[in-house]
């Protein structure tokens, strides 16, 4: 039978019903740090440099992680707009919208007079927008954000931009020692075998390149997808022969309306089908690094290893 797993507060299998859900969003003081008023100097993960005479008090991200991380920072006040595709992000709803991550319209961009934009790095579409944006005058950073340590990293950066480097600090910590405990608890425990199923039909599966997988290495599993790209083109003669332990549905944008996978013409022959271990999970929980990305890799955990010690 399948489990399924669509939002941080549900539970996983029994064994995990009594212990505590965890945060879904850490947060952190309303107050800024006392080093609210001095020159901020950035470099972004291009080279680029900003330099901003105060911590930024209007910010657009063009991504959602990005605005996740501010909320969690406590700078929420200084966000100024957002996406589209942000207007579900508890505390953004009100903002008003500039377009998509992709396609960001420069106009109504302008219009909210940021001190600063943030855009994520990748694909060379929302770049060249990146590029059209500067050309008017503003200040964009460009970061990467596909692991755990990058996206600490990024946080780091968004606590000098916005003058809270203590709570920046105090976040990464807390972060870092649950990811900790994780590592503790399962290093002893046998390496699941996973795949994470990101679009069906045309199968796309997460490879080595993304938050993903270090979501499932955290949570004491091993990705059968080997190759170092953040989204690999998969097809079923691969999986059937990868034959994982595991494998995991995400449901989201990119996988609107996943077919159950005893529905699926020879699916019904994987071992995870055969011993009902398939896992449906919140696409943005999943595959959107950010402040809810250890709660994931903790309610995987929980999954992986039904048996062990929580």
């Amino acid at each position: 039978m399948a489990l399924s797993l669509v939002s941080p507060t549900e539970t996983l299998a029994a064994e995990s019903a009594q212990q505590p859900t965890p945060a879904v969003t850490a947060t952190a003081s309303a107050s800024p740090s006392t080093s609210a008023f001095v020159p901020v100097s950035v470099r972004d993960d291009t080279g680029h440099e900003v330099r901003l005479d105060a911590p930024a008090k209007r910010i657009i991200a063009l991504y959602g992680a990005f605005n996740e991380l501010l909320l969690a920072l406590g700078a929420g006040d200084s966000l100024a707009a957002r996406t589209v595709a942000d207007a579900n992000i508890p505390g953004l709803e009100h903002l008003p919208a500039i377009g998509t991550h992709m396609r960001p319209n420069a106009e109504l961009i302008v219009q909210q007079s940021p001190d600063l934009v943030i855009q994520l790095a990748g694909r060379n579409e929302a770049l060249l927008q990146t590029e059209a944006l500067r050309a008017l005058g503003l200040n964009v950073l460009v970061f990467e954000m596909n692991s755990f340590e990058q996206m600490f990293g990024v946080l780091q950066k968004l606590g000098q931009l916005t003058g809270r480097e203590a709570e920046a600090a105090g976040l990464t910590g807390a972060w870092h020692a649950r990811l900790a405990d994780l590592e503790a608890r399962y290093k002893d425990q046998k390496p699941i075998r996973v795949f994470y199923e990101v679009r069906y039909p045309n199968l796309l599966a997460a490879g080595q390149g993304g938050i993903v997988d270090n979501i499932i290495s955290r949570a004491g599993g091993r990705n059968v997808v080997t190759d170092e790209k953040k989204l690999v083109r998969f097809n079923e003669e691969a999986l059937l022969a990868a034959d994982p332990d595991v494998y995991i549905i995400q449901s989201g944008p990119m996988n609107p309306d996943p077919q159950p996978l005893d529905q699926r013409l020879h699916y019904k022959d994987l071992r995870a089908v055969r011993e009902g271990r398939v896992l449906t999970v919140d696409e943005e929980l999943f595959a959107r690094p950010g402040p809810r990305s250890v709660d994931a890799a903790e309610e995987l955990g929980w999954f992986l290893h039904p048996g062990a010690a929580h």
